[in-house]
């Protein structure tokens, strides 16, 4: 008997593929998106299916730490070059003092992979335009500091040894390059412009050759209108690092059409292999996604991404960021958890905790995440539900459990629960109640829970309706 997910997905399918052609471009583009729907290939399959990322925000901006002079800057510690307070000239020479002795890639690797992160994406260039690697296009990088030797090699190299894809974060934007435009204003700004455009293209193109293999990158910086005003350059880039990198994945910052539109074209079509415009908030809906694959990037303190000193605001704990996840996963949607190492090297003693502490939840419990998505079922009021791909195993992810202690799920009609049991105690089986037409109770012990609780079911298929609910007559 085909199961229910197949069925379900195959009227989804269908569905999709009829709105789809009923959908008409009403603006000729050139440079808009060159595939409806989402990618089918393995990579892009192995891709959503590792659900869970670490990101890392790294550079010379480690070495303030959001101060600056005795003064704190408040904005994200990243950008602190763009301060006022912060002396262009001083920020400029502090690579001078980059020196991260104590930085391990091994114990990094062993500390994500501990965490449950699945894959990395690491700034090789932020906005300040420093270089974690050696690039021979540039001298503003790692070679010209004290410590000398390439940051990103042995990273990916140790990642992938830990069984952790890496993706590399790359910004357009470059404060330090002399031909960088943020608007193209005279002729002189225009033939600058062109020369910058080849200087990012020998930059990616030797992180390719350089680190064969990155599964992607993540782009950043595209906002400006001089790269918003010309989409057959961020076009042809796109598809010219994919020629280079079969199965290169790049999610919708890069691309602007010929109109100037980003993400998504001027027919409203995703440009790029998943949506990226989740950058410290979540959907709330399936609908919000409009069927597009999707990741969600997420700072513990509120936009702090880059190592800050003091971290002020609220501070986001493991339980938070687990549900975080969970929901993510539960509407087809990537997570990626932000971390800003120290000058040293090191990660601060927060983070390490957060870290030990979501990994404890993820070594249990992490099949409720990996390789799931949206289960198809009426979001409950105790939590998520996320089903494992192309299988009748739904799980019940729980973050609220109910004073009464009963679990309600109600399922379409003609489905029923098989059996269902806790995902730390398999071998104990777990009693639904049906309690009325189509839906039942799952009771679950009574007890203070410190992180979510999670219960596995294995639906099936019902030719009748159970039970005798007689409608009300009103």
């Amino acid at each position: 008997m085909m199961n229910l997910f197949k069925v379900c997905s195959a009227a989804a399918l269908l569905l999709a593929q009829v709105a789809t052609a009923q959908v008409k471009d009403t603006i000729p583009l050139q440079h808009g998106a060159h595939r409806i729907g989402n990618r089918t290939d393995a990579d892009m399959q192995r891709w959503r299916d590792l659900r869970f990322g670490q990101f890392i925000h790294w550079g010379v901006y480690a070495i303030p730490g959001g101060m600056w002079d005795g003064k704190v800057y408040n904005g994200a510690a990243e950008w602190i070059r763009s301060w006022k307070e912060m002396p262009h000239e001083a920020y400029d020479q502090l690579y001078k003092q980059f020196n991260p002795v104590k930085y391990n890639p091994a114990d990094w690797a062993q500390q994500a992979k501990n965490m449950g992160a699945k894959y990395m994406i690491i700034t090789t260039k932020h906005h300040d335009g420093f270089c974690l690697w050696p690039s021979k296009y540039a001298k503003y990088t790692i070679a010209n500091t004290p410590y000398k030797k390439d940051i990103l090699g042995p990273m990916v190299e140790a990642y992938n040894k830990a069984g952790i894809d890496a993706y590399l974060y790359f910004s357009i934007i470059d404060w330090n390059h002399p031909d960088w435009r943020t608007s193209i204003k005279s002729p002189a700004d225009s033939m600058a412009m062109a020369r910058f455009k080849v200087f990012v293209k020998n930059q990616l193109k030797e992180l390719l050759d350089r680190y064969p293999t990155v599964k992607g990158f993540w782009f950043d910086g595209t906002w400006d209108e001089s790269w918003k005003n010309d989409g057959a350059f961020s076009d042809e880039l796109e598809q010219y690092l994919q020629q280079l990198h079969p199965g290169l994945i790049i999610g919708s910052r890069l691309r602007a059409d010929e109109k100037g539109a980003r993400h998504f074209d001027s027919n409203s079509r995703l440009m790029g292999d998943y949506e990226q415009g989740w950058e410290r908030k979540l959907p709330n809906t399936i609908a919000d996604v409009h069927g597009n694959d999707w990741e969600g990037v997420m700072t513990v303190p509120e936009n702090q991404w880059g190592y800050h000193q003091q971290w002020f605001g609220h501070v986001k704990s493991a339980n938070e960021l687990i549900e975080m996840l969970v929901k993510s996963a539960s509407l087809n949607g990537n997570f990626v958890l932000n971390f800003g190492p120290k000058p040293d090297g090191t990660f601060r003693t927060e983070e390490q905790e957060l870290m030990r502490n979501i990994g404890r939840w993820m070594q249990v419990n992490g099949s409720a995440v990996y390789g799931t998505g949206y289960a198809g079922l009426e979001k409950p009021d105790w939590g998520y539900y996320t089903r494992k791909t192309g299988t009748d195993t739904v799980y019940m992810v729980v973050c609220n459990v109910p004073v009464n202690g009963n679990l309600r799920v109600k399922l379409p009609a003609k489905q029923s629960i098989a059996k269902a049991w806790a995902l730390e105690q398999p071998g104990v089986a777990l009693q639904p109640e049906l309690v009325s037409r189509d839906e039942y109770f799952i009771p679950v012990e009574q007890k203070v829970y410190t992180s979510p609780l999670v219960i596995v079911m294995k639906l099936e298929q019902q030719q009748r309706g159970q039970g005798n609910f007689e409608k009300a007559k009103t």
